[in-house]
């Protein structure tokens, strides 16, 4: 009996040693991975994901676009960190905010000759104009106010302001794609049968697809 006692024990030891080991491993790696994305990634970066929630899919049916939800990242006091537009406003660690993306995928994006068009004030005045953002109600209509603000118009807005660039041009909502079924339900919801086709937009696929912007990391093409 006390034999296979030791055998069980020892048996229970192992896996528990092979489970810790193995979830180590994998903590380690992501920290790793994690810690390598944010030496490469600099102030004023776009970073993109695949967001999966009701309206998220409607947005990417819209823009014919695996791209839902976005930030601009930022650093201080050696941290890095996503400033976005949620409900409301904030700033996100950058691991947890990856952590959010469909399968944590995501893409980022610089803007073109960063050295010399976002110099450390204009980064300042970047940042500067995200943070008076904070706090600030997500816009669920997408309508182009400093009211509330959705997370495509929030770094527009952060680029233009802070720095004189515009990222890219306008859509007007109508020119989505709108005749889905499922993009069709979400607008009535919203807008009853006022939708807002002249609105100007600003959607995620827009930055993803802007000339001005260059890739940094893709990790949907690994």
């Amino acid at each position: 009996m006390k034999k296979y006692l030791i055998i069980i024990i020892g048996a229970f030891l192992a896996f528990y040693l092979l489970g810790y080991f193995n979830a180590k491993k994998v903590v380690d790696d992501f920290y790793f991975h994690e810690n390598k994305v944010s030496e490469q990634v600099k102030e004023g970066d776009i970073i993109l994901q695949t967001s999966e929630s009701y309206q998220c899919e409607a947005v990417r049916l819209a823009t014919n676009s695996k791209f839902s939800h976005c930030g601009i990242i930022f650093k201080d006091n050696d941290k890095t960190y996503v400033l976005e537009a949620v409900q409301p406003v904030k700033i996100t660690p950058l691991d947890e905010w990856i952590s959010h993306g469909k399968e944590s995928d995501y893409l980022i994006r610089r803007c073109k000759n960063s050295e010399e068009l976002l110099d450390s004030k204009k980064i300042e005045s970047m940042k500067t104009y995200g943070k008076n953002m904070l706090n600030k109600d997500y816009d669920l209509y997408f309508e182009w106010s400093d009211e509330k603000i959705y997370c495509s118009e929030l770094v527009w807005k952060i680029y233009k302001e802070g720095a004189g660039i515009e990222i890219c041009p306008f859509k007007k909502l109508k020119e989505f794609n709108l005749s889905n079924p499922k993009v069709k339900k979400i607008m009535k919801e919203r807008y009853g049968n006022n939708v807002p086709l002249e609105e100007n937009v600003i959607a995620p696929s827009q930055l993803a697809e802007s000339k001005l912007l260059e890739t940094v990391i893709d990790t949907y093409n690994n």
